[in-house]
């Protein structure tokens, strides 16, 4: 049982690593002798765990960002409540709550797509599986704020859904640009103002 959880552990060590290093370095300039340095195992630890870099990069997908993205951006739509205020609150809720550093760094998904979603299909495959989840949660938002009358009737729920994911993960991008939060305030000005749009 004690050399399970050592093993649980060790893995759990390399998925977090290679995240931050993906993050910081990209995943391409990211070797697996950077991870073992960084970890400090041996090489034979991390192919214990994973086939190769192609593997752990599906798990950091998969179970990091996939995570990240639940608990940030998607479990908050399902809360009660009116629906167009959650849209806001957790849009704009979760840009204010970004670190320097991850601000300094982006979105780790869109690096990722930016990177890699052409080089392997496995890792489209992941990535859109992240999007398609986090577009469903929004469509059911939006249906829900049309049924409780809180958003226009006439709206695509998809448009809606998809240009929001677009601008969000833009603005966290374009962000890395600026020394400061002028640009965010200025997304968040547009957001509410598109929000009142769709308003009843």
């Amino acid at each position: 049982m004690e050399q399970k959880l050592k093993s649980e552990l060790t893995k759990q060590l390399i998925l977090n690593e290679s995240f931050k290093l993906f993050y910081e370095n990209g995943f391409k300039t990211t070797s697996v002798d950077k991870i073992m340095k960084t970890t400090k195992l041996t090489k034979g630890a991390f192919y214990h765990h994973y086939k190769n870099k192609k593997e752990l990069g599906i798990a950091v997908i998969s179970l990091k960002l996939q995570q990240r993205l639940y608990e940030g951006m998607m479990a908050p739509l399902y809360n009660s409540g009116d629906a167009l205020a959650i849209l806001e609150a957790t849009f704009i809720d979760r840009l204010k709550s970004f670190s320097v550093y991850e601000k300094k760094h982006g979105c780790p998904m869109n690096n990722l797509i930016n990177e890699i979603s052409d080089y392997e299909v496995a890792y489209q495959i992941a990535l859109k599986r992240i999007i398609e989840e986090w577009k469903s949660a929004l469509i059911y938002l939006i249906d829900r704020g049309k049924v409780e009358n809180t958003i226009a009737k006439n709206i695509s729920s998809k448009a809606v859904a998809i240009y929001l994911i677009s601008a969000f993960e833009g603005i966290r991008g374009i962000r890395k640009l600026y020394d400061n939060d002028f640009i965010l305030d200025e997304y968040i000005s547009g957001l509410s103002l598109y929000l009142n749009q769709i308003r009843t």
